[in-house]
């Protein structure tokens, strides 16, 4: 995730390196066409380029607004998951007779495993050595980490019912936080899995292009710098607009504009180790990068 900080513009610059390149040679071709006798001949109102510069806006609005929406939705299900973790621990910690200390570390400690297991698994990486341990010593396998981990928590939720003697209504209720971070799972699958229509960005770069080649034969032929810095500069801002727009509508891609799931799994794990009284839980350190993951 970006921060308010050291905003890197560069970041940017080179996402869109390419298409920069392209449209500034696609300027000064168009430029330097428009300077031919037959071309100087066609001139176009500048209404015509205009319309087309505005239905480009409008396409790109609607988009910058769903993938914004599509980030902001990933960022709101992991605010779920850090509240419903803390208040999963909170209750088994409640619920436990005194004395069953292990119990609820298996808990926490499986807890504080899923949400790493998880954000590592949406951005498609190996389990760092932390998860790989946990898992090699539990033997939890499966084509789905996370979800056969919330199965331990309730396959050990079952066995604890039985034995420690839990109510009816402790069980649902920790049954119930069980059921909504297995929801959280989904929610943030459905996005991962879900494609942007590429129709969609084939269609507004068509229209991006042909604004790009129309503009100049509506501009004044007596200034071609000026005209070429106009033709180079408008499309590459409608580029750049719809490139921040493809970055943000997949939120879990491991980039600097990720739901920072990393570091939120790491304040879900300093506060479950402090809610179950362990010592000397380690800080978490300032970034001092323009963003965080």
């Amino acid at each position: 995730m970006l921060l308010n900080k050291k905003i890197s513009v560069w970041y940017f610059i080179r996402e869109i390196k390419t298409q920069i390149l392209f449209i500034g040679i696609f300027a000064i071709a168009i430029g330097l066409l428009d300077e031919l006798p037959w071309f100087r001949k066609i001139s176009l109102p500048l209404n015509i380029p205009a319309l087309l510069g505005t239905a480009v806006s409008l396409l790109l609005a609607f988009r910058t607004s769903q993938s914004y929406e599509r980030w902001w939705e990933a960022r709101t299900v992991w605010g779920a998951v850090v509240n419903d973790s803390r208040t999963f621990v909170r209750l088994v910690i409640q619920f436990m007779p005194a004395g069953d200390d292990k119990i609820i570390k298996d808990f926490a400690e499986r807890q504080i495993i899923w949400t790493y297991a998880l954000g590592e698994s949406l951005r498609k990486l190996p389990f760092s050595e932390k998860v790989q341990q946990y898992l090699d010593k539990h033997q939890i396998k499966g084509a789905n980490i996370p979800n056969a981990i919330l199965g331990e928590h309730s396959r050990q939720l079952k066995e604890t019912a039985g034995s420690k003697g839990l109510t009816d209504f402790q069980q649902m209720q920790l049954n119930d936080i069980i059921t909504r971070l297995c929801d959280s799972m989904g929610k943030c699958e459905r996005l991962k899995n879900t494609v942007f229509p590429r129709s969609y960005s084939v269609l507004v770069h068509i229209l991006i292009y042909v604004f790009a080649a129309i503009l100049p034969f509506g501009l004044d032929d007596s200034q071609l710098l000026v005209e070429i810095a106009i033709t180079f500069l408008v499309p590459v801002t409608f580029i750049a607009i719809e490139k921040t727009s493809i970055i943000m509508q997949d939120p879990f891609e491991n980039g600097p504009v990720d739901t920072p799931m990393t570091s939120l799994a790491q304040t879900i794990e300093i506060n479950i180790r402090q809610m179950i009284g362990e010592q000397n839980v380690p800080a978490k350190k300032e970034n001092t990068s323009y963003y965080e993951m």
